[in-house]
């Protein structure tokens, strides 16, 4: 399977802007569980390469700020969110994590409290699997595809998220008194 292939699956899910990434999940297991049983696990190996290529320090940052708080599982869901707004969302936060300062849910959450995350896109693989075949996927060697919390700069520290993350920051910090 081709990463385009990958993204057209998502493309198809999200067509007539469904209103959730639940129905993202369940639009796009519905579309793989009639496949191959190999091109499935070629879908989620292709998620697994979309999760470590998202897997940078200041994009869980952005996360951090956006979601109010972000732990590794939540830098995963908070991803699956991403996958789930398609593959241009994904590339440009990626490249520019601050960009994510211009998605309207993202400004808007900033007032409401709106938490991004969506766990059940990193199971459409397995769920369509299952649903194919009766059993899960294969087992594979997992690559990590995310940095070491131990490792991450302090995103407590409002100085460097604003000098990292300033449109981030403007929306989500508090301004000083």
């Amino acid at each position: 399977m081709r990463t385009d292939d990958f993204w057209t699956v998502i493309d198809r899910a999200t067509a007539d802007r469904p209103g959730s990434p639940d129905e993202v999940a369940k639009r796009a297991i519905a579309d793989l569980a009639t496949r191959d049983p190999d091109e499935i696990a070629a879908w989620g190996r292709h998620l697994d390469k979309v999760m470590a290529a998202s897997g940078k320090e200041d994009l869980w940052a952005a996360a951090y700020l956006i979601n109010g708080g972000c732990s590794d599982d939540g830098f995963d869901n908070f991803r699956g969110w991403l996958i789930a707004n398609g593959r241009e969302v994904v590339a440009r936060a990626v490249r520019e994590p601050d960009s994510l300062a211009d998605l309207p849910a993202v400004r808007a959450a900033a007032s409401t409290g709106a938490v991004f995350e969506a766990e059940e896109v990193l199971t459409i693989a397995e769920e369509a699997h299952r649903q194919a075949t009766g059993s899960g996927l294969p087992a594979k060697d997992a690559a990590p595809t995310r940095p070491d919390p131990a490792m991450l700069w302090d995103f407590d520290n409002e100085d460097e998220m604003q000098r990292r993350l300033p449109r981030l920051s403007e929306l989500f910090l508090e301004p000083p008194d």
